[in-house]
């Protein structure tokens, strides 16, 4: 059984998401973990020094958070009623990365799905601070799902990467497992800047091509391209409906996102994006 979490601020962008996780995973028997963080908006002085509980601020906003996680598993029942889906709801007063990390450790989550927001005016996901700290610091796949995006199945998917990472199970088993879901196609890119593969990089190429043996999957070879504009270049070319990444330490998706010296990343991106975590302990058979 699938567990995966659903983090919603009730916002159409989060439902988006919502309905994106229902469809993806509509044939696999999952629990869906229904989560919404809260803190007061506005801390007094009194708020501080005083139990909040004596002016019913914690009380009426914690109302709030719960009414509001029923009316959305009211919501997911009428639209698309899956007898193979269940759901947890958990009402949290806690910071949105604290509460995930936790829920993902306690309850062994397999996927973290969530929404992101366009920029305005702009063709392109910001991925905010709080997405950006997820991909960072949660152990577990997450799947970023851009606003609006209608849900396609994802009979191609894009997988970028160096050939720098010694793949293990644990990160191939989730692009394995939606591949097989849907029949899709995996796209391995490789941006080249002039110089052969070192012998490590061919013995992880030749590894990965071994996990892809049972899946359609073709290798590509780019040059001279920054990555950004590689994957957005690709996507022109080829309908791409899901882009995948392991955030490995000292690898390009590291310089990507982490060193970057605004909070806000802007990317080129319009499909959903999953990232896979380097080090999240799995028991994995492909």
């Amino acid at each position: 059984m699938k567990k995966i979490l659903l983090p919603t601020d009730f916002s159409d962008n989060s439902w988006n998401a919502i309905k994106y996780a229902l469809q993806l995973f509509k044939e696999e028997t999952c629990t869906f973990y229904l989560l919404n963080t809260y803190t007061p908006i506005v801390y007094h002085v009194e708020y501080v020094m005083v139990s909040p509980s004596q002016f019913g601020l914690a009380d009426a906003i914690r109302e709030s958070s719960i009414k509001g996680l029923d009316t959305i598993e009211k919501q997911i029942k009428e639209t698309f009623n899956n007898p193979k889906h269940s759901f947890k709801k958990r009402a949290s007063f806690n910071t949105l990365i604290l509460e995930i990390k936790e829920l993902v450790e306690e309850k062994g989550i397999d996927y973290v799905i969530m929404g992101t927001k366009g920029a305005t005016g702009a063709k392109e996901v910001l991925f905010g601070s709080n997405t950006v700290q997820v991909f960072k610091h949660v152990k577990c796949p997450v799947l970023a799902v851009p606003d609006e995006f209608e849900f396609e199945a994802p009979k191609d998917i894009l997988f970028p990467t160096d050939y720098e990472i010694n793949y293990q199970d644990k990160q191939i088993k989730p692009i394995v497992e939606i591949a097989k879901l849907f029949t899709s196609r995996i796209n391995v890119l490789h941006v080249s800047y002039g110089t052969d593969l070192l012998d490590e990089q061919e013995q992880n190429k030749a590894k990965l091509e071994t996990y892809f043996k049972k899946v359609a999957h073709l290798f590509h070879e780019v040059s001279k391209q920054d990555i950004t504009d590689a994957i957005t270049n690709f996507q022109q070319k080829a309908r791409i409906n899901l882009l995948i990444m392991i955030n490995n330490k000292h690898s390009f998706f590291e310089n990507l996102f982490f060193k970057s010296t605004i909070n806000q990343i802007g990317f080129h991106l319009k499909i959903p994006f999953l990232v896979i975590p380097s080090d999240k302990k799995n028991k994995i058979e492909i």
